[in-house]
């Protein structure tokens, strides 16, 4: 059987797999499952701008309720201002309804623990038993056990705050197009960017419930690759629906991924002296270019499995400062518990601005590999890596290539996809390398 919670929550297509009834039962067994360590659980509750949010939200907020627990709810709010929030108010545990960059009719329920932190699998593993038990309301609470609800509509602030207090420099002078992907930053990302002195011309930040991730915001940079060029503006910012990820366009129009914004920031944080063993977490999806400019500015990498909680399992077992995938997921461990496209976009421009250099001269820090990727739409993706033609085939270019370049293939946690990535010096090598393998994926997982 399946694990209810994939690699980040429970997700699905709203009210067809993430139903209002799975809902409250993941509120039941959240509030059944922090209740063990105190009475009447404080849980908050943010969520984005899908259509399906309040609808969940209600359903997670009665689930919570019948528990006893007690479901404070933030409205839309970004997924790290929910991981900072939790702690800062002491609650026992967050939660957020999202599916991040996927499209609107899609959502999902994460959670994180009283430290900000999502939670292990175990946990995760403990909450799914209880989801799967059938509720016996003999045995639930009553009267004046069961829970309330509390609309927490100012802490918002709080959050923009601690943003604001982690720059290092004003932002006066740059002009920055910041594109919110009609998600859950659109209200508070131009607010946090004037406020450290930027003039900011906000993009997509008009959330209808059906418009977030649309042709716009980390997975869709062309409009605001478009908009940087049109306005003369020194950069361009986009998060994802959630606004836990980050990427940049530089002042030409050309986009900046995560591995060379980390690479510009460990550059930035080895300079402060700020980090730890001069080591910057990745994972292995990471450009070899990446880990040479470490190398040769005197810094280290190291490499983990494809996801920000494996980046921040490292960074914890280690103390280190800074990690990250280069799908714009980055993790300043002295400011957040969990990946947060805000501070990302801060930490960067501080960066800019501190060395007075623009985004584009900033990038010559590191040489990119071409890198191909392509997803490929199965019926399964369970068990593919058993599959011997799909093995052979890999082995196969991955001998072609040799030490010059290296194959990824990998489910997606989120998505029925097989994601196949190539990287080597030449991108025409790379094509035929990737287009052959996805053709024996679609093949045999058809």
């Amino acid at each position: 059987m399946a694990r209810l919670f994939g690699t980040d929550g429970v997700r699905g297509v709203a009210n067809v797999e993430l139903t209002p009834e799975l809902a409250f039962k993941l509120g039941f067994a959240a509030a059944t499952y922090f209740g063990r360590e105190v009475a009447n659980p404080k849980i908050i509750i943010g969520r984005d701008t899908r259509r399906s949010g309040p609808m969940l939200e209600a359903a997670l907020a009665a689930g919570i309720c019948a528990a006893g627990g007690n479901a404070h709810l933030l409205g839309v709010m970004p997924t790290p201002a929910v991981s900072f929030l939790t702690s800062e108010v002491q609650a026992n545990a967050g939660v957020v309804i999202s599916a991040s960059h996927n499209p609107f009719e899609d959502n999902g329920i994460k959670f994180f623990s009283k430290t900000g932190h999502k939670l292990p699998d175990a946990v995760e593993d403990e909450i799914a038993e209880i989801v799967a038990a059938p509720i016996d309301y003999t045995k639930t609470v009553s009267g004046s056990s069961v829970g309330t609800i509390v609309y927490e509509n100012n802490l918002a602030e709080k959050y923009i705050q601690h943003i604001m207090s982690t720059a290092y420099t004003s932002l006066k002078g740059l002009k920055i197009v910041m594109d919110c992907s009609n998600g859950a930053n659109s209200a508070i990302a131009p607010v946090i960017l004037r406020n450290l002195g930027a003039e900011v011309i906000a993009i997509f930040n008009e959330p209808n419930g059906t418009n977030i991730n649309n042709g716009c915001g980390s997975t869709h940079l062309e409009a605001l690759q478009e908009k940087v060029v049109e306005y003369g503006a020194n950069v361009g910012v986009a998060n994802d629906g959630d606004a836990d990820r980050c990427l940049v366009v530089d002042e030409n129009g050309e986009a900046f991924d995560g591995d060379q914004i980390m690479m510009v920031c460990a550059m930035e944080l080895m300079k402060q002296g700020k980090l730890k063993d001069n080591m910057l977490v990745t994972t292995v999806m990471s450009n070899i270019g990446l880990h040479k400019a470490m190398k040769e500015h005197g810094g280290q990498t190291v490499k983990t499995a494809v996801g920000d909680r494996y980046v921040l399992e490292e960074m914890l077992k280690h103390d280190y400062r800074l990690g990250g995938e280069q799908s714009g997921h980055i993790i300043f461990s002295e400011y957040a518990k969990t990946g947060d496209g805000i501070l990302t976009a801060v930490q960067l421009l501080c960066a800019m601005v501190k060395n007075n250099q623009t985004l584009s001269e900033m990038s010559k820090v590191m040489v990119k590999y071409p890198q191909v990727l392509l997803n490929v739409r199965v019926a399964n993706k369970n068990g593919w890596e058993e599959n011997k033609a799909i093995q052979a085939v890999i082995k196969k270019y991955q001998d072609e290539l040799g030490d010059n370049g290296q194959i990824l293939v990998r489910a997606s946690g989120t998505e029925p996809l097989i994601r196949i990535m190539a990287e080597g010096p030449r991108q025409e090598l790379l094509e035929k390398i990737t287009n052959a393998i996805g053709a024996v994926v679609a093949e045999e997982l058809a």
